[in-house]
């Protein structure tokens, strides 16, 4: 078994390339849809949803790969992460994912330090990351339950289908909404909104482990 320092590294530089990937590509489709707000959004999709396939092949025998605080206090619930380890990796996920932000500034020679004003508030948007983060964690549990090595694919086509049919763009990861709120981009979101959507993702996160484990009761017998 991995290290638990390499687990936690794991859980950072992957945190830390999914949000490059999630702000990088933001900052390139702005620049090059020429204002065409469907085009950039469709332009930051493909990027973040082939992004999470590739880190949870390369992490996810390491370190699990779950790259979002939502994700390891599932499974600290479900007592299959020990208490002291989820709150490592959730250090770990938030500090990784600030500094994927920052690199995505530096890459695209941006001021490293920025607070976003993009609202992202109202019942629809918090709605919206209740279930996109239900989704995404039943997807999670439903493969891992009957076939575990569809985890990578699911997770990754499953985030590229909720960027468009949630109001929030489906960002469904504490970390990524914490780390958002430092990036005045295309990927941002103002600070005024990130408790809200947190406790949005928390309640999906919550309601998706009661799901699970009455879909998949059986599936570990």
């Amino acid at each position: 078994m991995p290290s638990l320092g390499r687990c936690i590294f794991a859980e950072w530089l992957g945190t830390a390339f999914l949000l490059a990937a999630v702000v990088g590509s933001g900052i390139m489709a702005q620049k090059l849809a020429g204002g065409n707000v469907a085009l950039a959004l469709l332009c930051n999709t493909i990027p973040t949803g082939a992004i999470l396939v590739v880190l949870i092949l390369i992490f996810g025998p390491i370190s699990g790969a779950h790259f979002n605080p939502a994700i390891s206090l599932a499974f600290a619930l479900q007592r299959e992460l020990p208490w002291s380890i989820a709150a490592r990796y959730i250090a770990a996920q938030i500090i990784g994912a600030v500094a994927g932000v920052w690199a995505a500034h530096l890459m695209f020679e941006l001021p490293v330090w920025q607070f976003s004003v993009t609202s992202r508030t109202g019942a629809g948007q918090w709605l919206a990351e209740a279930v996109a983060t239900f989704g995404l964690v039943l997807t999670i549990f439903g493969c891992a339950a009957r076939t575990p090595a569809a985890i990578p694919y699911a997770v990754g086509l499953y985030i590229t289908s909720a960027y468009w049919f949630t109001a929030s763009t489906s960002f469904a990861n504490p970390a990524v909404t914490i780390a958002r709120s430092l990036s005045d981009t295309f990927a941002g979101i103002a600070a005024g909104g990130v408790v809200a959507f947190i406790a949005a993702q928390l309640i999906g996160m919550l309601v998706a482990m009661m799901v699970g484990k009455w879909l998949w009761t059986d599936a570990k017998k």
